[in-house]
């Protein structure tokens, strides 16, 4: 730092002076920030390829011929030792701790040794904090040469036993980018041949005889607690129970612990907390971290720090002089310099559940690093972490001290808190605050997990904090319902990010409990289309395990949610994956299966059977006595065309049956597609030819010669030529006589059923004197001609001629008229038909003054009141 000729070190003074004047030595502008590229990874999972996409879901599809990957190869023992010491947590950084020699082990170790040499498999229990690990490593150290393969470290801390195979499988052949399915997996894991030491194990049962079944070449070193389900009836493992100390022992312990000789009072101390502990090697240990920190506390700080700056900022300093010059004091050599206090021991119960008085006697970053364990529910974050979750750029030195004073235990590549501590931790008050501090947790870790510098491989060794951090958001544990809401929003952000790297960290047990977690989260928040991410990666997984029916189930519901939002690119995967699993499973619907709903047309164009029309009623009603006649069809081609086409109407047929296959040939489903369009064109073209034909005969049907609509009734009589003008009563002209009628041509009217025979129309004429009758009807009320007989006329030969009869009203007389009485004689000719029509008979009223005359062309509506009504059969 020379002042007169300044560097680019100076703080950032580069750009003063004559060149920054000058233009000179001005940096150019920083590039605009471009948005980083998301990590695709590809992988080769059985026979499919996966494609991880953290963008629109991953992509899944039958791996192309010429990308199959290169087949396993074993790994070589400097690949296995660079796996181990990746599969072993760092050294932290900070105080080393004590060498600590092991005791009272070496019958259990030598027993073990036996048993993996002979090629069989062993169960080690022991409660919490017995030392199991401690003596884990010392038994795999002494088998380093026992198999071909070498020894492999699991943890089986959360784990299932597919995932200790998957784990099993990388760590002694190297396969990358490769994640085999069962079948492949089972069929490469026997020969295998190693010692496998696995750690914290928490199962057992059928899922132990699966993991021992899978590996049949290889020795199962597996340790557990005694809350760990039992092995079943079947498994041949040699269980060895791992007791607690004895009273000597525990001692020595503590002696290599603290690094000196114990006094009189710490030795009694040390045997009642012998007594209430069992002997359990972890209490001791700890022990040990409490003595230590006595022996610094009685060194007086002027001793190091004249001003106190240094232990008000990082704690007390230079525990090893501390500890060396209460040593020295101990042992009888006092220096005159060295001023000591009097700290009292720790009480038995605070040596019983030292957790609390630890930790008031670490530093800041280390008390800070300890509460970010807690509320991450005992994961503690790895050293890199811990200057950015702390704040301090020397807290990764934190994570050296809780090693030393016996808060964490290792657990694979990490640390965890050690047995019991998280419960006296939360006893004594660390839990206020833990909610912010796993949000805190899970925003770095967002941003971490989606840095295109961090490895899938460094995401997964960081996969138990990462869950833990986004376990700790769902239950919404925040005061504020806005804070619960930005709890979740922020674990939905971190299960985006995380999951695709789990998934290209080839840590797929983690990768599913990111998506279950983020589903959920996204479900409480609202936010449809990260839920529906989720719903696509757990389809995409679920097809990769091999259950199928699971996989239909997440991706119909991912693709439906995605639908909604018309995010057409997630739904074209979604489809994708969909189709995958439909030929995964062999489901290939059919057209008449998959239009089920819709009627299913004939094979080769023959027409569908048509439902028979109901026949046509009767329009004239029968006569008593007598038998109905149907009316004569007034097409009689069209009716004898369309009844046999009706007679001819094949049976519905058969649908077609599918192929042996399963498929339905290409060919023969466009042919069958273009008959049933032609049938239905066809169809169309007839229906109306049909149609055209009946409304053309029927509008030039009827009478050309006399285009007026004429009609008979009961009640009238017919006139033919008679204007119908539309009303109900008849106009007479003005230049008629009164009295003046139109009288018929003729007597037989037509039966207006159409029938083809005429009933007779008589009438009675008021005039009448004697009682003949006449050959007609009459419609002039001065008439008085009674009728003579009546006589009716045989069917016609051609169609009649429909007449509507008149509607007039005859004038009425001035005069009354005399009722003149109906024939007596009998008809001389017999009718040769049946009439279809009864005679209408009309009762002419009494004798009186200005009363119209009554006949049977009158309307029912001018006979006067008092008049008998005309009756007419049904």
């Amino acid at each position: 730092m020379d002042p007169i000729n300044p560097g680019s070190e100076e703080y950032g003074h580069d750009t003063e002076g004559e060149e920054a004047r000058q233009g000179r030595g001005v940096p150019a502008p920083a590039p605009a920030a471009t948005p980083a590229r998301a990590r695709v990874v590809r992988l080769v999972s059985g026979e499919l390829l996966l494609t991880v996409n953290p963008v629109d879901g991953s992509e899944i599809e039958p791996c192309p011929p010429g990308q199959e990957p290169e087949a396993p190869r074993p790994r070589t023992p400097e690949e296995r030792a660079e796996a181990a010491r990746a599969a072993a947590p760092p050294v932290p950084p900070g105080p080393v701790a004590p060498a600590l020699p092991l005791l009272e082990r070496q019958e259990e170790r030598e027993r073990l040794t036996a048993i993996l040499g002979r090629g069989r498999s062993a169960r080690l229990l022991g409660v919490p904090g017995s030392g199991r690990t401690t003596l884990l490593d010392a038994v795999a150290a002494d088998c380093a040469d026992l198999a071909p393969d070498g020894v492999v470290r699991l943890s089986g801390h959360h784990r299932t036993a597919g995932e200790l195979l998957h784990e099993l499988f990388a760590a002694v052949r190297h396969a990358p980018g490769q994640r085999p399915d069962r079948t492949a997996l089972l069929d490469r894991l026997r020969d295998v041949g190693a010692v496998v030491v696995v750690d914290d194990l928490e199962f057992g049962g059928a899922a132990l005889d699966e993991l021992l079944a899978a590996a049949p070449e290889c020795a199962f070193l597996l340790a557990a607690t005694p809350d760990t389900p039992v092995p079943s009836a079947g498994a041949h493992l040699e269980e060895v129970l791992l007791a607690g100390l004895g009273r000597g022992a525990a001692l020595k312990l503590l002696e290599s612990a603290v690094g000196r000789t114990l006094t009189d009072e710490e030795a009694n101390w040390a045997g009642d907390l012998w007594f209430e502990s069992e002997g359990l090697p972890l209490r001791f240990v700890q022990a040990g971290a409490l003595l230590r920190q006595r022996d610094r506390l009685r060194v007086t700080p002027a001793e190091f720090d004249a001003f106190g700056a240094l232990e008000e900022a990082f704690g007390p300093t230079d525990p090893e002089a501390a500890a060396k010059a209460a040593a020295a004091s101990f042992d009888g050599v006092a220096d005159p310099d060295v001023e000591l206090r009097e700290i009292p021991l720790p009480s038995l119960g605070e040596g019983a559940a030292p957790a609390a008085l630890l930790a008031s006697r670490l530093s800041r970053s280390a008390q800070t690093a300890l509460r970010f364990a807690v509320a991450l529910g005992g994961e503690v974050p790895h050293q890199a972490h811990l200057p950015a979750l702390v704040g301090d750029t020397h807290a990764d030195a934190a994570l050296g001290e809780l090693v030393a004073c016996g808060l964490l235990s290792p657990a694979g590549p990490r640390y965890r808190l050690a047995a019991g501590v998280l419960t006296q931790l939360l006893a004594q008050g660390y839990e206020p605050g833990a909610a912010d501090r796993a949000h805190t947790a899970a925003q770095h870790y967002a941003w971490w997990a989606a840095h295109p510098s961090v490895t899938p491989e460094r995401a997964a060794a960081e996969a138990d904090a990462l869950l833990a951090a986004l376990t700790a958001l769902l239950p919404g544990s925040a005061t504020a319902a806005e804070a619960a809401a930005e709890h979740r929003a922020t674990a939905v952000l971190l299960a985006r990010a995380a999951a695709p790297a789990f998934a290209a960290g080839l840590h797929w047990g983690a990768w599913e409990r990111a998506l279950r977690a983020g589903q959920e989260a996204a479900r409480l928040t609202g936010d449809v289309a990260e839920e529906a991410y989720f719903h696509h990666e757990l389809g995409v997984l679920a097809i990769c395990s091999g259950n199928l029916e699971r996989a239909r189930a997440e991706l119909e519901a991912s693709i439906g949610m995605r639908g909604v939002l018309a995010d057409k690119r997630g739904t074209v995967a979604g489809r994708r994956a969909l189709a995958l699993v439909a030929d995964l499973s062999g489901e290939h619907a059919t057209p008449a299966a998959l239009r089920a709903e819709e009627p299913v047309s004939p094979p080769r164009g023959t027409p569908a059977a048509r439902p028979a029309l109901p026949g046509p009623e009767p329009v004239t009603a029968p006569l008593p006595g007598g038998s109905a006649r149907t009316p004569a069809p007034a097409f009689p081609g069209f009716a004898d065309t369309f009844s046999g086409f009706a007679d001819r109407t094949p049976a519905p047929a058969a649908p077609p049956e599918p192929a042996k296959d399963g498929r339905s040939g290409l060919a023969g489903g466009i042919l069958a597609g273009a008959r049933r369009n032609l049938v239905a064109v066809g169809a169309g073209a007839l229906l109306v030819a049909v149609l055209g034909t009946v409304v053309t005969l029927g509008a030039t049907s009827g009478n050309g010669e006399d285009p007026t609509p004429q009609r008979v009734t009961s009640d009238s009589t017919a006139t033919q030529g008679a204007p119908d003008d539309g009303t109900d009563t008849e106009e007479t002209p003005e230049d008629a006589e009164p009295g003046e009628t139109n009288t018929p041509a003729g007597s037989a009217t037509p039966s207006p059923s159409g029938s083809g025979s005429a009933s007779p129309s008589s009438s009675t004429s008021p005039g009448a004197t004697d009682g003949s009758p006449s050959s007609s009807p009459s419609d002039d009320p001065s008439a008085t001609t009674s009728p003579s007989e009546t006589t009716l006329p045989t069917s016609p030969t051609s169609r009649p001629t429909t007449t509507r009869p008149s509607t007039s009203s005859p004038n009425p007389t001035t005069s009354p008229t005399k009722t003149t009485k109906p024939p007596t004689d009998p008809p001389t000719d017999p009718p040769t038909d049946p009439p279809t029509t009864a005679p209408t008979e009309t009762t002419s009223p009494p004798d009186g003054e200005g009363s119209p005359s009554n006949s049977a062309s009158a309307p029912l509506s001018s006979a006067p009141t008092g008049s008998t009504a005309t009756e007419t059969p049904a």
